[in-house]
């Protein structure tokens, strides 16, 4: 029997990690992307392989078209059958307003916004061949509430959100779902680092007291992926403990 096929993208830690985790423990096999650390991406696999999956990592800078363009046909030609795809990867450039460089507004539109579309596209010709798929978006609470001196990083993740809607709407005949999912404050190596006032500051507005753990998020996505959800498109789902309602 043909196991489903999964891809994620910016898969080789943090909040990426767990889902591609997730999809392998529920019977895929999984495609992801990662960006620079290749022997990360290499103990991905295997982790992946001790799970059952067939796994397989590409290294690709997402703000690089042509280069994701190449890649995501070399994803194709390996899974060919892929029914989910998450568009994970995502970069975080803060700084205030005023004095914020055009160059880095570029790059963070380029990975976090031009990728996912280009992934988007890259899987509908099979998904509309199977008649089924889904397509997961991961944006941010950020997206949704704003926060000062993160004005160009909300607004790529914003567009994250008429994408989704949109695409949800393209391609909802064809039974392909678009949902996007907009996570609040997750434990990760990022947040981790912040220093300890921050994350009291952090933790006195979410209402549950706690940061995310990235499985919270992962079963989130994969019930978006799953035959439960076979009703909900271009929806956002808000994972957050409450920070934001």
């Amino acid at each position: 029997m043909n196991r489903p096929q999964a891809i994620v993208t910016g898969a080789s830690r943090g909040i990426g990690r767990a889902i591609a985790l997730e999809f392998a423990a529920l019977g895929f096999d999984v495609a992801f992307t990662y960006r620079s650390s290749e022997a990360q991406a290499r103990e991905m696999e295997k982790e992946l392989e001790t799970k059952g999956a067939r796994a397989r990592a590409y290294g690709v800078d997402m703000a690089d078209a042509a280069a994701l363009q190449a890649t995501m046909e070399r994803i194709a030609a390996d899974f060919p059958a892929v029914e989910v795809l998450v568009n994970n990867a995502g970069i975080s450039i803060d700084g205030l307003a005023l004095r914020f460089k055009t160059e880095d507004f570029d790059l963070l539109m380029d990975t976090n916004v031009r990728a996912g579309f280009i992934a988007s596209q890259a899987v509908m010709r099979p998904m509309m061949k199977a008649r089924k798929g889904s397509i997961v978006f991961i944006s941010s609470v950020i997206g949704l509430m704003g926060n000062g001196g993160q004005a160009p990083y909300s607004t790529t993740k914003s567009a994250l959100f008429g994408m989704t809607k949109s695409l949800a709407r393209e391609l909802g005949s064809r039974n392909i779902r678009v949902n996007a999912v907009a996570p609040g404050y997750i434990k990760t190596d990022m947040t981790e680092s912040l220093p300890q006032a921050s994350k009291e500051g952090i933790l006195s507005g979410i209402p549950l007291g706690y940061l995310g753990e990235p499985e919270d998020i992962a079963r989130v996505v994969a019930f978006l992926a799953s035959p439960a959800s076979r009703y909900i498109t271009g929806q956002i789902l808000s994972v957050n403990g409450g920070l934001y309602m």
